[in-house]
C-alpha cells in the first residue's frame, strides 16, 4: 500500500512519541531506584548522612569536579549549594592538573563524580587530597572503584538503564547525580536554618529576587495610607478614597488601631440619598483585609487572589495600621 506524506507524517510522530515515553518512563524508574536503594540500604542512607555532617563540620568551601556530563552536574550542584548558604565553587580535573589545585584549601571538602570511579583525570586530585588531608566525598555507581576507594565518604548509587538506547550517553545516570546533589544541598540548607530571608541576599535579581521581597518593602506608608477616626462623616470617607488613590480607607478607634475598612463595595451596599450624612461606624465593614509587613511578597499575592481582594493594609504587633499595599504594587515589581 502506498502511504501518503500525511500519512508518513503521522507514523513519524508515533516514533518520535514512543521515543520520549521510553526516556521519561526509563528516568522515573531510576528515580525510583534511588528511593528504594535509599529506604532499604543503609549504607547509601548513612553515607548521605555522614557527607552532610562531613561538608557542614569543615570551614572551607565544597569543591566539585568532574568530567563530561559528570562535570555538567557538578556545576549545577556547586551552582545549587552556594545559593542555599554552603560555600561551594567547581574546578574542572584537568585545570586542577595545571594549577587550579593551589585554589583547594586543607579547610576545605572534594566532591568528585564519576559514574564509573575510574576516571583518570579525577587521579591528580586524589592525590592532592591525600597530600594535604583533605576530605573526599564521592559519587559513583562503583563502589569497588579507584575513586570509592580513596574517598572519605562514598555514596553509592544504583546502577540504572540510560535512556540511550545504546546505554553510552549519560542520562539516567546524570539524573540521579543531580538528584543526589539536590539532596545535599537542601539538607544542608534545613541543618544550617537558611531562611527565605537569607536565600533573599544571594537572589536579589529577577522574578525570584522579586518574590523574596518583604511586603513592608513594596507598601505605601505614612500620609500615603487613607485613615479615618471613628465617628468621622461619610463626606470625609469618600475624599479619602478618592485623593489616596486606593479606593478604600481604614477606619481607627480611639487607641488607633485598625478597625474597619469602608469600600467601593460597601459604597454600593449603602447608597442612597442620605449616605454623606452618615458616619463611616454605619458603613464600614468590621473584618477588615490585613497582613504583616514581614510576610513575603509572594504570599501577600497569594492571599489577595484567594481572598479577592486589590488591597490590604498592613497592621504591626498592635494592631496599629503601618501600611497598605495594593496588588498593583507587587505586579510592578515583579511578583505574579
Amino acid at each position: 500500500m502506498e502511504l501518503k506524506h500525511g500519512d508518513l507524517k503521522t507514523m513519524n510522530d508515533c516514533v518520535v512519541i514512543q521515543s520520549i515515553g521510553r526516556s521519561i518512563t526509563t528516568a522515573v524508574d531510576g528515580i525510583n531506584a534511588l528511593a528504594t536503594r535509599f529506604m532499604a540500604d543503609h549504607v547509601l542512607s548513612r553515607s548521605l548522612v555522614d557527607a552532610v555532617e562531613l561538608i557542614a563540620r569543615r570551614n572551607g568551601r565544597v569543591v566539585l569536579s568532574g568530567v563530561g556530563k559528570s562535570g555538567h552536574i557538578g556545576r549545577k550542584i556547586a551552582a545549587t549549594m552556594a545559593s542555599t548558604g554552603t560555600s561551594a565553587y567547581f574546578v574542572h580535573p584537568t585545570e586542577a592538573s595545571h594549577g587550579d589545585l593551589g585554589m583547594i584549601t586543607s579547610e576545605d571538602l572534594l566532591i568528585l563524580l564519576s559514574w564509573s570511579g575510574e576516571t583518570v583525570e579525577l587521579g591528580n586530585m586524589l592525590t592532592y587530597a591525600k597530600r594535604f588531608n583533605v576530605p573526599v566525598v564521592s559519587v559513583t555507581s562503583n563502589s569497588d572503584s579507584l575513586l570509592a576507594r580513596n574517598s572519605t565518604v562514598t555514596i553509592t548509587l544504583p546502577k540504572v538503564q540510560e535512556a540511550c538506547p545504546h546505554g553510552l550517553a549519560p542520562t539516567t545516570s546524570a539524573m540521579l547525580q543531580m538528584v543526589v546533589g539536590d539532596a545535599l544541598a537542601i539538607a544542608l540548607l534545613e541543618r544550617r536554618g537558611f531562611s527565605a530571608q537569607d536565600f533573599k541576599t544571594f537572589h536579589p535579581g529577577g522574578k525570584l529576587g522579586s518574590q523574596l521581597l518583604l511586603v513592608h518593602e513594596l507598601a505605601h506608608h505614612g500620609e500615603a495610607i487613607p485613615l479615618l477616626p471613628l465617628g468621622s462623616p461619610m463626606g470625609d470617607a469618600v475624599i479619602q478614597m478618592s485623593s489616596k488613590g486606593f479606593g478604600v480607607v481604614g477606619i481607627t478607634d480611639e487607641t488607633g488601631k485598625l478597625v474597619g475598612v469602608i469600600t467601593d463595595g460597601d459604597l454600593r451596599r449603602h447608597m442612597s440619598r442620605d449616605l454623606l450624612l452618615e458616619t463611616v461606624d454605619v458603613v464600614m465593614s468590621h473584618k477588615p483585609r490585613v497582613i504583616k509587613g514581614s510576610v513575603l511578597a509572594s504570599a501577600a499575592m497569594e492571599s489577595m487572589q484567594a481572598q479577592k481582594v486589590t488591597v490590604l493594609f498592613l497592621i504591626d504587633d498592635l494592631g496599629l495600621p503601618s501600611g497598605i499595599l495594593h496588588i498593583h504594587d507587587l505586579l510592578r515589581a515583579g511578583v505574579a
